[in-house]
């Protein structure tokens, strides 16, 4: 269980811990000339991992740096001071985070009266009252005494026991708090594990950094391990990373969203209201960013707009300060890291982030899908909410229905207005119907259609079954001529076949546009055209290839010749067919991943 103090300056804090532990977490020269911890120390015991932050207000940015995904809180009130304004604004803080497991300690009881103590503890009833923490035992203890040490060790024991072991659900994730090097090892970073796990020898990346590592070694609460989970304190000794990782990082594994520097969040204010775009102080995990608070409606949706990059996902908690960092003003939770690029404040946005705000993923995804024309992108999706990577879009069965019936509707349209063309374009073929969907959605939309019988593909273009073109008699003509020539393994070029036919070859190219607009023809190059009969073997013999083709291997199995193999190869990138990935052309898989009712690889629970 990881525990961390919180309190006002000088109320005995790191003090506690020694008497806990042992150790003495003040361990810079600095903390010890001026007797004040300035910076984040550790210690553990047992089963206990313990965070020592600092209580005066200046390091509040490092207070807030230590108690992201801890377990328990540990409030320190000093019996001769009593509540002072630190530990008001810790105790916020930790509301803010939704730290529900704590206790108190009333130290330095050695220095005053009874009557003391328990006007001090009646104080420290009325300001946890309104809070997560409200009731949380009170420990009346004296670091110097020793009194009421054991008691309190005794009841941080048992909470460890009921706490158990954190979930590792999820995708590795720790936030940095700390980086060093040790001679003879190299760079070692420490942080808190929020979720997943990680075992040594296993490769992880620095998130904001973007160096890749693997893990040398792990030290879990201070101890040497073969692994670390959600819920510890871990050091990593990484190889493979030359420069410091700062502050703020995340060492993560797996599909972890990148950096984002907006995200969308439910925020919760204290003290004053939040106006539209001031300028604030963003704490999450380890970091501290400059950003900008955009109000999306006046129940608490808000989006962050944030000056540098950060780690994110749904379900963060962060902090908010104002721009000077002297006072909190409110706290929050993650709600998606992948915000439109407009319309952030639409109802059908509000309504989206509502949705996300489910914890049932089952639901959660139940209600996207009923909001969503246009499907839900898995890939952002299962990486947002910390889920095993997946792949495609999810629709409803509903808009899936939509979607088919819009498609036939604007091929028949497409015939109406267009009666001498063999068929609507392929790449327009939604234009108008007010839908916008994914390309690879788009594809395998069609695929299903064509696949069905509902439509033909013939030459980039869509047409229904029963769609027949009807060409000028001059067109007709001069294809009779144009076909037998087009005939051949390796079809001439504009500039070939002009003489063959008596033409100007810019006459030429303009007929065989036209004549392609009419799915007689595919255009292959700017020079050249296939008939489609050809091209659809040219297809087969790709997808029976596999894997990464080049030029040579397609040339040598097909016979067209050098230059003429570049040409198709680049065609069937420019229709999807294909990606070019250096020297080579990798035949993509359309549709696979695009399922009306339900998607590979995502779990739903």
């Amino acid at each position: 269980m990881i525990v961390a103090t919180a309190g006002h300056v000088d109320h005995g804090k790191t003090s506690l811990v020694r008497a806990l532990t042992g150790v003495d977490t003040d361990r810079l020269p600095e903390e010890k000339r001026r007797g004040m911890t300035i910076d984040l120390g550790f210690a553990y015991a047992g089963a206990l991992g313990f965070i020592d932050v600092p209580g005066h207000e200046r390091f509040i940015h490092n207070m807030l740096a230590g108690v992201a995904g801890i377990d328990f809180a540990l409030l320190v009130v000093a019996a001769d001071d009593g509540v002072m304004p630190q530990t008001r604004e810790h105790l916020a803080i930790l509301d803010l985070l939704g730290v529900a497991r704590g206790a108190v300690a009333l130290s330095k009881i050695d220095r005053v009266e009874p009557e003391r103590l328990s006007q001090v503890t009646a104080d420290i009833g009325a300001l946890l009252a309104s809070t997560a923490l409200a009731h949380a035992p009170v420990f009346q203890l004296s670091s110097v005494t020793g009194a009421g040490i054991e008691a309190l060790r005794g009841h941080l024991d048992d909470a460890a026991r009921a706490v158990g072991e954190r979930k590792t659900a999820g995708n590795f994730r720790l936030s940095v708090d700390r980086c060093f090097t040790i001679a003879g090892a190299g760079l070692v970073v420490t942080g808190t594990a929020l979720s997943g796990e990680v075992k040594t020898g296993d490769e992880v990346r620095a998130l904001l950094d973007g160096a890749s590592a693997r893990v040398r070694s792990i030290h879990a609460h201070s101890a040497p391990s073969g692994h670390g989970h959600a819920g510890q304190r871990l050091a990593l000794n990484l190889a493979g990373v030359r420069e410091p990782i700062r502050r703020g990082d995340w060492i993560v594994a797996g599909n972890v969203p990148p950096p984002v520097r907006k995200f969308d969040a439910r925020l919760k204010a204290v003290a004053e209201p939040l106006k539209h775009w001031m300028p604030v102080h963003v704490h999450l995990g380890a970091a501290d960013v400059l950003g900008r608070v955009a109000l999306l409606d006046d129940t608490g949706l808000v989006q962050l707009a944030l000056d540098q990059p950060v780690g994110a996902l749904r379900g963060d908690r962060f902090i908010v300060r104002d721009q000077t960092a002297r006072r909190t003003l409110g706290g929050g939770t993650v709600i998606d890291v992948f915000p439109p690029a407009r319309g952030r404040a639409k109802p059908a946005r509000l309504a989206w982030l509502q949705a996300m705000e489910l914890d049932d993923e089952a639901q959660t995804l139940e209600a996207l899908l009923a909001q969503s024309p246009a499907g839900v992108d898995l890939a952002r999706y299962s990486a947002n909410r910390n889920l095993p990577a997946a792949s495609g879009w999810r629709f409803s069965a509903a808009h899936w229905g939509t979607l088919r019936e819009k498609a036939l509707a604007a091929v028949a349209q497409w015939h109406a207005r267009h009666p001498d063309t063999a068929g609507a374009p392929e790449e327009r073929i939604l234009n108008g119907t007010g839908i916008r969907l994914a390309e690879e959605a788009q594809r395998s939309l069609l695929d299903e259609l064509v696949h069905e019988g509902a439509i033909a593909r013939e030459g980039g273009a869509l047409r229904l079954p029963t769609h027949r073109a009807q060409i000028g008699a001059a067109d007709a003509a001069l294809w009779q001529k144009i076909e037998p020539l087009l005939s051949v393994p390796r079809p001439p070029s504009i500039a070939e076949l002009a003489p063959a036919l008596g033409m100007d070859a810019a006459k030429l190219e303009a007929a065989l546009s036209r004549l392609a607009r009419h799915g007689l023809a595919v255009r292959v190059s700017k020079n050249r055209f296939f008939l489609p009969p050809a091209l659809e073997r040219l297809q087969q013999l790709a997808a029976q290839m596999g894997g990464a083709i080049t030029a040579a291997e397609f040339r040598d199995r097909s016979g067209l010749g050098r230059n003429v193999t570049i040409e198709v190869l680049e065609y069937f990138d420019r229709i999807k067919l294909t990606r070019r990935v250096g020297d080579a052309h990798v035949l993509l898989a359309h549709g696979r991943d695009t399922h009306p009712g339900g998607a590979p690889g995502l779990q739903i629970r």
